[in-house]
């Protein structure tokens, strides 16, 4: 045992790897990067081997809280893994990642799992613990009655974002989420947040398209009216869950406030599209981060 926290056994994996690193952990039957592994390498097989057994027990213990965490059979490969390549097979029918690349599809269910460890992490370290207990009560009521996998993840986020609206006013919200950002690899300071933001939920699945208007000269500094479109937390009739999107947000903006706004609802366009007005803020004016109502404006 390495710690006895997500946040500890998270701290701990980050601790062993090295940007120069040649060595990556994967999952030997899918290819998928494990949590909390994801983008991070490490100098010797013998450090990322250490790091596989912190990225299992992360799992067991971020499974605690929701029971369909995937099991992965970590493993490592050599050199960074890119996401390009096939595997090759073992003899029994089962593939096996070949040593320098491997292919893996991008995975809401896994996504999904990241945005919830991060924030639980942030719950744990904050004063607002009784929360946590609240969230999990949340999504054992409505998880009893459903059994799909990406179901489940997505009513575990949306039990999430529930408690958080209901318990924090959205100054201590912001500080929450700014915490849980933190808590996830840095994004590159090159980038424009906002495209940036979208195409990483693309990716994952969270939405099928995006379109993204500035609203002021600078593209890059907001405010920006956003297009979701058949995003997969925008299934109620007149409630947007922001959380996933606001929280990813923040990795390129950790210091700032953001207002979700304007959010409307567009029925003429495929199910689940929305529009939002998102605007940097000072931070005592954020609202909008993890739930965001129909028909309110900034």
């Amino acid at each position: 045992m390495v710690g006895t926290t997500l946040d500890d056994i998270r701290r701990y994996v980050e601790s062993l790897a090295s940007d120069s690193g040649e060595y990556s952990l994967v999952c030997a039957r899918t290819g998928d990067r494990p949590v909390p592994a994801v983008g991070l390498t490490f100098e010797t097989r013998a450090i990322a081997r250490a790091a596989a057994r912190a990225t299992e027990q992360y799992r067991a213990a971020l499974r605690q809280y929701d029971p369909q965490v995937p099991y992965y059979d970590v493993i490592v490969c050599q050199r960074p893994f890119d996401g390009v390549g096939s595997g090759s097979f073992d003899g029994s029918g089962t593939a096996r990642p070949t040593e320098e690349r491997l292919h893996t599809e991008p995975s809401m269910i896994d996504f999904c799992h990241t945005v919830a460890g991060a924030v639980f992490e942030a719950v744990a370290a904050s004063s607002h613990a009784d929360v946590e207990r609240a969230i999990m009560d949340t999504y054992f009521d409505v998880a009893e009655s459903t059994t799909h996998p990406d179901e489940l993840c997505l009513t575990l986020v949306e039990s999430m974002a529930t408690e958080l609206d209901a318990a924090l006013e959205p100054t201590a919200q912001l500080e929450l989420l700014q915490s849980a950002a933190t808590r996830l690899p840095p994004r590159r300071s090159n980038e424009v947040p906002i495209e940036s933001t979208l195409l990483r939920l693309q990716t994952v699945t969270v939405l099928t398209a995006f379109s993204v208007e500035p609203t002021a000269t600078d593209p890059t500094t907001g405010p920006w009216t956003v297009t979701l479109e058949e995003y997969a937390f925008g299934r109620s009739a007149d409630r947007l869950v922001t959380l996933p999107f606001a929280l990813e947000l923040l990795r390129w903006r950790p210091r700032d406030g953001l207002a979700i706004a304007a959010v409307e609802r567009l029925d003429d366009r495929p199910r689940g599209t929305w529009q939002v007005v998102v605007s940097p803020t000072e931070p005592s004016a954020a609202s909008g981060l993890v739930y965001a109502t129909s028909g309110c404006v900034p």
